[in-house]
C-alpha cells in the first residue's frame, strides 16, 4: 500500500464538495485505501481547500472525431471543476493527471494561462480552417476561479478579434460579467451559449452541483442574454431517474419563458471512474433510492451502468429511454423550441486581423 492516504479518510457527506471519496486514479501502479485504525482523534478535518496550478499545455484547441457530437474542436481554459458535479463526465479525466476522479478533480484544478496566446496563433496558421469551437465542452469555462483568472473571457477577445464563431457552455451567471464581449459577437452572429439547467428544485442542485450557480440565477442568466441579443440553449441534463426526470418539461418551459429558443437534453452517463463515484453518492445522499435508480439506467444500457456505443450513449435505448425522448420531443413541440435548427452563426467572416508590423493586403 502507498504511504500517502486520500485526506478525507472518513466517509459521509462534505461541505460544499459533490464527490464522497477520492479513490484512486485508474492509472496509478498502488491503490491508496482510506482507514481509520482508531488512533486519529474524533474530530472533524479541515477544510478541503481548492489549489489551481498553471498547465503548461502547447495546444488549446482539442479536436474529436465523435459522430454523435456536433462540433469537432473545443476550448477547455481549465482542467477539473470546483463546481463538483457529481455526474461530470469529465471526472476519470483527471485519472490522465495522475488524480483522483473523486475530490481531487473538484479540489486540484489547473489553468491555461497562455491559452488566448495559444488560440491567437493557432487561428493564424495558413491552413487553419474555420470552424465551431466550443468553449467549455469538458470543464465549465465559468467556474469559480475565472473570476481571477479571466482566461474564458481572453480566449473569447481573441475568438471576437478573428470574427471567429463560438459557442458556450456553462451553467454559471458568471457569463454575464462577459455580456459586452458577448453581445458584440452576437451583433455579427458569431456566438451562442447554452445554459445548463438539471433540476429547478435548489436542495437537489445544491447535493448534485454543490458550488455551481442556483436554479434562478441560471434562469437569470439566459433572461438576461436573450435580451442582449445571444442566442441561448438550455440544456436538461443530465436527466437521472428517480431525482430529477419528472422536472424535465419543468425545466424546458422556465428556460423558455426566461428566453432560450432552442434545447437539448441528454441522459445521465457514467463512464470509467464515474460509476462508482455516482453510486457511493447515491448510497450517502438518497440510500432510498439508489437500487432503483440504478436499476432503471441498467435498463437504458443494454442491463449496464454504461454503453459506450456512438449514437446511444448520450440518450440510451429501452423504453424509459425512449419515453424520456418523446416527452422531451412534445415539450419542445409545445413550447415553440428549437423552431429552427440552429443559431445561424457566421463562419465566412472569419479573418484574423493584422498585427503590429504586418504588411497590408493590396486587395
Amino acid at each position: 500500500m502507498d504511504d500517502a492516504l486520500p485526506t478525507v479518510p472518513k466517509k459521509g457527506p462534505i461541505k460544499g464538495r459533490g464527490s464522497v471519496g477520492n479513490p484512486t486514479g485508474r492509472y496509478e501502479p498502488h491503490v491508496r485505501v482510506a482507514v481509520d485504525d482508531g488512533w486519529a482523534p474524533d474530530e472533524d478535518l479541515p477544510p478541503l481547500r481548492t489549489t489551481v496550478t498553471a498547465d503548461a499545455t502547447r495546444t488549446i484547441i482539442a479536436r474529436n472525431t465523435s459522430p454523435d457530437i456536433g462540433f469537432d474542436q473545443s476550448i477547455n481554459p481549465y482542467r477539473g471543476c470546483e463546481h463538483g458535479c457529481i455526474y461530470c463526465y469529465a471526472r476519470p479525466r483527471h485519472a490522465y493527471l495522475g488524480l483522483s476522479p473523486g475530490l481531487d478533480f473538484e479540489t486540484k484544478l489547473f489553468h491555461k494561462p497562455d491559452a488566448a496566446k495559444l488560440l491567437d496563433a493557432e487561428l493564424r496558421k495558413p491552413g487553419y480552417e474555420c470552424k465551431l469551437i466550443v468553449i467549455g465542452a469538458d470543464t465549465d469555462p465559468y467556474q469559480p476561479i475565472e473570476r481571477k483568472y479571466q482566461i474564458t473571457r481572453q480566449v473569447l477577445e481573441v475568438l471576437s478579434a478573428h470574427n471567429h464563431p463560438a459557442a458556450i457552455i456553462t451553467k454559471s451567471n458568471l457569463v454575464l460579467r462577459d455580456l459586452d464581449v458577448l453581445s458584440s459577437m452576437a451583433e455579427r452572429r458569431l456566438i451562442s451559449v447554452a445554459v445548463s439547467v438539471t433540476s429547478l428544485d435548489r436542495t437537489l442542485a445544491r447535493i448534485m452541483e454543490p458550488r455551481a450557480a442556483t436554479p434562478p440565477k441560471r434562469l437569470e442568466a439566459i433572461k438576461r442574454l436573450s435580451a442582449a441579443g445571444v442566442p441561448v440553449r438550455v440544456m436538461a441534463a443530465p436527466m437521472i431517474p428517480f431525482l430529477n426526470d419528472a422536472e424535465l418539461e419543468a425545466v424546458l418551459e422556465a428556460a423558455k419563458t426566461a428566453g432560450a429558443e432552442h434545447a437539448a437534453y441528454v441522459l445521465l452517463r457514467l463512464p470509467l471512474e464515474l460509476k462508482d463515484l455516482f453510486e457511493e453518492w447515491l448510497q450517502t445522499h438518497f440510500p432510498g433510492k439508489a437500487k432503483h435508480v440504478l436499476n432503471q439506467l441498467r435498463t437504458t444500457r443494454n442491463g449496464t451502468l454504461y454503453v459506450s456505443e456512438f449514437g446511444s450513449r448520450m440518450k440510451g435505448t429501452g423504453v424509459y429511454a425512449e419515453l424520456l425522448a418523446q416527452r422531451f420531443k412534445k415539450a419542445c413541440a409545445r413550447l415553440g423550441l428549437n423552431k429552427q435548427r440552429g443559431p445561424g452563426l457566421d463562419f465566412a467572416s472569419f479573418r484574423p486581423p493584422p498585427r503590429p508590423g504586418d504588411q497590408l493586403d493590396l486587395f
